[in-house]
Protein backbone atom coordinates (compact mmCIF):
# COMPACT_ATOMS: atom_id res chain seq x y z
CA UNK A 1 0.00 0.00 0.00
CA UNK A 2 1.21 3.68 -1.26
CA UNK A 3 2.68 6.07 1.51
CA UNK A 4 0.08 9.33 1.14
CA UNK A 5 1.90 12.17 -0.75
CA UNK A 6 2.35 14.16 1.92
CA UNK A 7 4.32 11.63 4.02
CA UNK A 8 6.26 10.85 1.58
CA UNK A 9 7.26 14.16 0.99
CA UNK A 10 7.90 14.47 4.77
CA UNK A 11 9.72 11.23 4.49
CA UNK A 12 12.29 12.15 1.28
CA UNK A 13 12.35 15.77 3.01
CA UNK A 14 13.94 14.42 6.37
CA UNK A 15 16.17 11.86 4.37
CA UNK A 16 17.41 15.02 2.36
CA UNK A 17 17.88 16.83 5.30
CA UNK A 18 19.93 13.96 7.15
CA UNK A 19 22.51 13.53 3.81
CA UNK A 20 22.97 17.29 3.27
CA UNK A 21 23.91 17.43 7.33
CA UNK A 22 25.89 14.30 6.52
CA UNK A 23 27.68 15.22 3.48
CA UNK A 24 28.73 19.14 4.81
CA UNK A 25 30.30 17.52 7.96
CA UNK A 26 31.54 14.67 6.37
CA UNK A 27 32.93 16.19 2.98
CA UNK A 28 36.75 15.65 3.21
CA UNK A 29 36.33 12.18 4.42
CA UNK A 30 34.21 11.39 1.74
CA UNK A 31 35.53 13.06 -0.96
CA UNK A 32 38.39 9.40 -1.66
CA UNK A 33 35.08 7.29 -1.49
CA UNK A 34 33.07 9.65 -3.68
CA UNK A 35 35.79 10.08 -6.31
CA UNK A 36 36.34 6.04 -6.05
CA UNK A 37 32.92 5.60 -6.96
CA UNK A 38 32.68 7.37 -9.50
CA UNK A 39 35.68 5.67 -10.78
CA UNK A 40 34.08 2.27 -10.44
CA UNK A 41 31.12 3.79 -11.90
CA UNK A 42 33.34 4.70 -15.40
CA UNK A 43 34.88 1.57 -15.35
CA UNK A 44 31.71 -0.81 -14.76
CA UNK A 45 30.88 -1.16 -18.39
CA UNK A 46 34.87 -2.03 -19.48
CA UNK A 47 34.40 -4.67 -16.75
CA UNK A 48 31.36 -5.98 -18.08
CA UNK A 49 32.33 -6.26 -21.93
CA UNK A 50 35.22 -7.98 -20.07
CA UNK A 51 32.99 -10.70 -18.50
CA UNK A 52 31.19 -10.58 -22.30
CA UNK A 53 34.37 -11.93 -23.50
CA UNK A 54 34.49 -14.63 -21.28
CA UNK A 55 36.69 -13.52 -18.62
CA UNK A 56 35.42 -13.52 -14.87
CA UNK A 57 34.60 -10.69 -12.41
CA UNK A 58 37.73 -10.42 -10.57
CA UNK A 59 39.95 -11.05 -13.27
CA UNK A 60 38.45 -8.39 -15.56
CA UNK A 61 38.80 -6.01 -12.55
CA UNK A 62 42.82 -7.16 -12.30
CA UNK A 63 43.15 -5.93 -15.72
CA UNK A 64 41.21 -2.89 -15.48
CA UNK A 65 43.54 -1.88 -12.23
CA UNK A 66 47.03 -2.64 -13.91
CA UNK A 67 46.50 -0.63 -16.30
CA UNK A 68 44.91 2.30 -14.54
CA UNK A 69 47.81 1.71 -12.05
CA UNK A 70 50.24 1.93 -15.27
CA UNK A 71 48.42 5.43 -16.33
CA UNK A 72 48.63 7.01 -12.78
CA UNK A 73 52.17 5.96 -12.77
CA UNK A 74 53.02 7.89 -16.14
CA UNK A 75 51.50 10.72 -15.10
CA UNK A 76 53.00 10.50 -11.73
CA UNK A 77 56.25 10.36 -13.29
CA UNK A 78 56.31 12.01 -16.69
CA UNK A 79 53.40 14.66 -16.98
CA UNK A 80 53.09 15.81 -13.28
CA UNK A 81 56.59 16.69 -13.10
CA UNK A 82 57.13 18.36 -16.32
CA UNK A 83 53.41 20.43 -15.55
CA UNK A 84 54.67 21.76 -11.96
CA UNK A 85 58.09 22.85 -13.84
CA UNK A 86 56.45 24.48 -16.49
CA UNK A 87 54.53 26.55 -14.04
CA UNK A 88 56.68 27.90 -11.33
CA UNK A 89 58.45 28.69 -14.66
CA UNK A 90 55.50 30.77 -16.32
CA UNK A 91 55.30 32.54 -13.46
CA UNK A 92 58.92 33.33 -12.61
CA UNK A 93 58.93 34.51 -16.61
CA UNK A 94 55.11 36.68 -16.48
CA UNK A 95 57.35 40.31 -15.91
CA UNK A 96 59.55 39.35 -18.81
CA UNK A 97 56.29 38.36 -20.79
CA UNK A 98 54.57 41.23 -19.90
CA UNK A 99 57.77 43.72 -20.86
CA UNK A 100 57.29 41.80 -24.35
CA UNK A 101 53.87 42.96 -24.37
CA UNK A 102 54.37 46.56 -23.32
CA UNK A 103 57.30 46.99 -26.36
CA UNK A 104 55.19 45.63 -28.43
CA UNK A 105 52.51 48.47 -27.98
CA UNK A 106 55.21 50.74 -27.48
CA UNK A 107 56.16 49.53 -31.23
CA UNK A 108 52.56 49.55 -32.41
CA UNK A 109 50.72 52.75 -30.40
CA UNK A 110 53.94 55.22 -30.30
CA UNK A 111 54.18 56.44 -26.75
CA UNK A 112 50.93 55.47 -25.52
CA UNK A 113 52.80 52.64 -22.99
CA UNK A 114 55.81 54.75 -21.62
CA UNK A 115 57.05 53.79 -17.95
CA UNK A 116 55.75 56.90 -16.73
CA UNK A 117 52.20 56.63 -18.18
CA UNK A 118 49.22 54.53 -16.21
CA UNK A 119 48.91 51.95 -18.89
CA UNK A 120 52.51 51.19 -18.96
CA UNK A 121 52.32 51.61 -14.71
CA UNK A 122 49.87 49.19 -14.56
CA UNK A 123 51.21 46.54 -17.03
CA UNK A 124 54.39 46.53 -14.68
CA UNK A 125 52.36 46.18 -11.83
CA UNK A 126 50.74 43.19 -13.60
CA UNK A 127 53.55 41.30 -14.16
CA UNK A 128 55.27 41.84 -10.79
CA UNK A 129 51.44 40.89 -9.41
CA UNK A 130 51.91 38.04 -11.28
CA UNK A 131 55.28 37.12 -10.09
CA UNK A 132 54.86 37.79 -6.62
CA UNK A 133 51.49 35.89 -5.74
CA UNK A 134 51.74 33.19 -8.07
CA UNK A 135 54.91 32.05 -6.72
CA UNK A 136 53.60 32.25 -3.24
CA UNK A 137 50.65 30.17 -3.95
CA UNK A 138 52.81 27.45 -5.74
CA UNK A 139 55.46 27.66 -3.02
CA UNK A 140 51.85 27.57 -0.39
CA UNK A 141 50.97 24.62 -2.41
CA UNK A 142 53.89 22.99 -3.14
CA UNK A 143 55.46 22.98 0.57
CA UNK A 144 52.22 22.28 2.55
CA UNK A 145 52.61 19.20 4.35
CA UNK A 146 48.96 18.92 4.41
CA UNK A 147 48.42 19.02 1.06
CA UNK A 148 50.99 16.66 0.07
CA UNK A 149 49.59 13.98 2.61
CA UNK A 150 46.51 14.82 1.04
CA UNK A 151 46.64 13.95 -2.37
CA UNK A 152 48.97 11.06 -1.45
CA UNK A 153 45.87 10.10 0.43
CA UNK A 154 44.13 10.45 -2.99
CA UNK A 155 46.53 8.56 -4.47
CA UNK A 156 46.28 5.57 -2.62
CA UNK A 157 42.53 5.72 -1.38
CA UNK A 158 41.44 6.22 -4.47
CA UNK A 159 42.24 3.42 -6.16
CA UNK A 160 41.58 0.92 -3.74
CA UNK A 161 38.25 1.73 -2.81
CA UNK A 162 37.86 2.08 -6.81
CA UNK A 163 38.65 -1.72 -6.80
CA UNK A 164 36.64 -2.95 -4.09
CA UNK A 165 33.91 -1.09 -5.76
CA UNK A 166 34.01 -2.17 -9.17
CA UNK A 167 34.31 -6.17 -8.23
CA UNK A 168 30.73 -5.82 -6.40
CA UNK A 169 29.32 -2.85 -8.48
CA UNK A 170 26.30 -5.49 -9.84
CA UNK A 171 25.93 -6.43 -6.46
CA UNK A 172 25.60 -3.55 -5.09
CA UNK A 173 23.06 -2.12 -7.74
CA UNK A 174 21.19 -4.77 -7.04
CA UNK A 175 20.60 -4.30 -3.21
CA UNK A 176 19.85 -0.45 -3.93
CA UNK A 177 17.25 -1.79 -6.19
CA UNK A 178 15.42 -4.18 -3.47
CA UNK A 179 15.46 -0.65 -1.35
CA UNK A 180 13.44 1.08 -3.77
CA UNK A 181 9.87 1.80 -3.24
CA UNK A 182 7.94 -1.34 -4.93
CA UNK A 183 5.00 1.15 -6.18
CA UNK A 184 7.83 3.26 -7.91
CA UNK A 185 10.32 1.01 -8.76
CA UNK A 186 9.76 0.46 -12.48
CA UNK A 187 9.95 4.24 -12.91
CA UNK A 188 12.72 4.90 -11.14
CA UNK A 189 14.85 2.35 -12.77
CA UNK A 190 13.52 3.73 -16.09
CA UNK A 191 14.75 7.00 -15.08
CA UNK A 192 18.07 5.90 -13.34
CA UNK A 193 18.94 3.89 -16.71
CA UNK A 194 18.21 7.37 -18.83
CA UNK A 195 20.33 9.08 -16.81
CA UNK A 196 23.01 6.83 -16.86
CA UNK A 197 23.23 6.39 -20.31
CA UNK A 198 22.93 10.25 -20.62
CA UNK A 199 25.65 11.05 -18.18
CA UNK A 200 28.09 8.05 -19.74
CA UNK A 201 27.64 8.97 -22.90
CA UNK A 202 28.34 12.94 -22.49
CA UNK A 203 31.27 12.01 -20.37
CA UNK A 204 33.00 9.76 -22.61
CA UNK A 205 32.22 11.94 -25.12
CA UNK A 206 33.48 15.28 -23.37
CA UNK A 207 36.90 13.10 -21.71
CA UNK A 208 37.59 11.80 -25.13
CA UNK A 209 37.35 15.48 -26.60
CA UNK A 210 39.56 16.80 -23.91
CA UNK A 211 42.00 14.07 -24.05
CA UNK A 212 42.25 14.02 -27.55
CA UNK A 213 42.45 17.82 -27.57
CA UNK A 214 45.13 18.65 -24.32
CA UNK A 215 47.08 15.80 -26.16
CA UNK A 216 47.18 17.57 -29.93
CA UNK A 217 47.77 20.96 -28.44
CA UNK A 218 50.70 20.10 -25.62
CA UNK A 219 52.76 17.98 -28.41
CA UNK A 220 52.45 20.11 -31.10
CA UNK A 221 53.23 23.31 -28.77
CA UNK A 222 56.07 21.32 -27.61
CA UNK A 223 57.27 20.36 -30.89
CA UNK A 224 57.50 23.60 -32.10
CA UNK A 225 59.31 24.83 -29.04
CA UNK A 226 57.28 26.79 -27.39
CA UNK A 227 57.74 27.42 -24.03
CA UNK A 228 55.36 26.25 -21.13
CA UNK A 229 53.49 24.23 -23.96
CA UNK A 230 51.98 21.79 -21.59
CA UNK A 231 50.33 24.26 -19.18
Amino acid sequence: MALPVAKQIRYWGITAVVLFVLLWSLGNVLLPFVLGAAVAYLLDPVADRLEAMGLSRALSVTIISVCFLLVVVFLGLAVIPTLVRQSIDLVNAAPELVGNLRSFLDRTIPGGLNPESAAGGTLAAVGNSIKEKGAELLNTVLSSAVSVVNVLLLFFVVPVVSVYLLVDWDELVARVDRFLPRDHAPVIRRLAGEIDQTLASFIRGQGLVCLIQGTFYAVALMAVGLNFGLV
